[in-house]
């Protein structure tokens, strides 16, 4: 449901953490429900999302990101006298509109409705040339945010990622589309996203990995030995493996996506704990920039490889009529993209609450998936890679190192200094 919860006249002054986390809430529906929120573009808007409120907490013992992330200057500054749950409300309605103005019917609604009901809780009780400061401010501090996103080279989208032409590969290794039924799918989802300006990283190559085993058809070769092991994996899985494989899917249009997941996971955290609105800001600002990098890291990786995908060797080499058990993404194999951005999400969910960090994963309860409980964050980002071993879609070194490339983008954000 795309509905914000009903605000009523005569509530309590509106909550700063409560604005961060409503609006959070809807913006993890709205992506459901936008046709353009692959992984990449979601972890993006992610990003910008959580520097928009970083930056308009920014004061209340947060230290600014400007000067510290690539490109970004100081915000307006902020004017005496405001309050704190209205410039987060301005903040975060401007860059969701900007992020989600492609979204459809019921989306548009939802933001709208949104925009209203809590702009009037969080105008409520404070006079009213307070409350159109506060949401002045709120409003000039996103429109920075998203002045300085344009020039990212990830701000236009064209035809869903998908580029109108693809070279022919020009060797048995290089990636073929998996499908023959969508035809933009013909050609590689956003082959330049790693060419796109970072957050903390130096660049999209900052994180490179090297290259994957040998392409060989060759029995007993590296490459096949993978190859085998992708293969009969599928063929001999558990009841257990296969939950797996649906609970980290996370396909677009019909989840949060990827780094979605891991946001409602860190949200969930957070509002167990009842955490301020600083906190939260610095939560969901380090891990929206780790996953926007990782993200870009991986497609850089991904596109310098351009591999093929498990179900096209296995049925070229191995067996042709094999399936695997979730539909294969349109983009080359290595690094798999849920292991880097799950390796750099745990590295900074670890910094940030600690080893051994048991947590409660409720993220897809309300798709009959049920719950998932892990003892800590790495188990989870373990569990997240090797879900695309069960799912047929990656071969292994694409999992170990994808997850070893997240934690070296998340190295980089840690970098990012957030308390004065």
């Amino acid at each position: 449901m795309l509905a914000p919860r009903a605000v009523r006249a005569g509530d309590a002054p509106a909550d700063p953490a409560e604005v961060i986390h409503t609006w959070y809430r809807l913006v993890l529906e709205l992506v459901r429900h936008t046709a353009t929120m692959s992984p990449p573009v979601a972890s993006r808007a992610f990003g910008y999302l959580g520097v928009a409120v970083y930056q308009a907490s920014a004061g209340s013992g947060l230290r600014s990101l400007a000067g510290q992330l690539n490109g970004l200057t100081p915000p307006p500054a902020r004017p005496a006298g405001l309050d704190d749950a209205a410039v987060l409300h301005g903040a975060l309605q401007v860059v969701a509109n900007d992020c989600f103005g492609n979204t459809g019917p019921t989306g548009q609604r939802a933001l709208q409705v949104m925009a209203e009901k809590l702009g009037a809780k969080v105008s409520a009780g404070i006079p009213a040339d307070a409350a159109a400061a506060s949401l002045a401010h709120g409003q000039a501090v996103a429109a920075h945010v998203l002045d300085w996103s344009r020039g990212d080279g990830g701000a236009v989208v064209t035809n869903m990622g998908f580029p109108q032409e693809w070279p022919k590969p020009a060797r048995p290794s290089q990636w073929v589309p998996t499908t023959v039924l969508v035809r933009m799918q013909q050609a590689p989802l956003l082959p330049a996203w790693g060419t796109n300006r970072p957050f903390a990283l130096p660049s999209g190559a900052a994180c490179g990995l090297p290259p994957p085993p040998e392409y060989s058809e060759e029995p007993g070769s590296a490459f096949h030995a993978e190859a085998m092991e992708t293969y009969n994996t599928v063929r001999t899985l558990t009841d257990e493996q296969r939950l797996i494989a649906r609970f980290w899917s996370d396909d677009p249009m019909l989840s949060p996506t990827p780094p979605g997941h891991w946001i409602s996971i860190a949200m969930d955290i957070l509002q167990e704990q009842g955490a301020p609105a600083d906190r939260r800001a610095e939560v969901l600002a380090l891990l929206g920039i780790a996953m926007a990098d990782a993200f870009i890291a991986c497609w850089q990786s991904k596109y310098e490889y351009d591999l093929l995908r498990p179900v096209t060797y296995i049925r070229r080499v191995i067996d042709p009529a094999w399936e695997p058990i979730l539909i294969t993404p349109p983009f080359p194999e290595y690094p798999s993209g849920h292991s880097t951005q799950s390796g750099a999400a745990q590295a900074v969910l670890t910094h940030l609450f600690g080893d051994n960090f048991a947590f409660t994963d409720r993220t897809h309860v309300d798709e009959g998936l049920g719950e998932r409980s892990f003892p800590s964050f790495r188990a989870a980002a373990e569990e997240a890679g090797i879900s695309r071993l069960y799912g047929g879609i990656h071969f292994r070194a694409a999992i170990d190192r994808g997850l070893a490339q997240g934690e070296c983008v998340a190295a980089h954000t840690l970098r990012v200094q957030t308390r004065a």
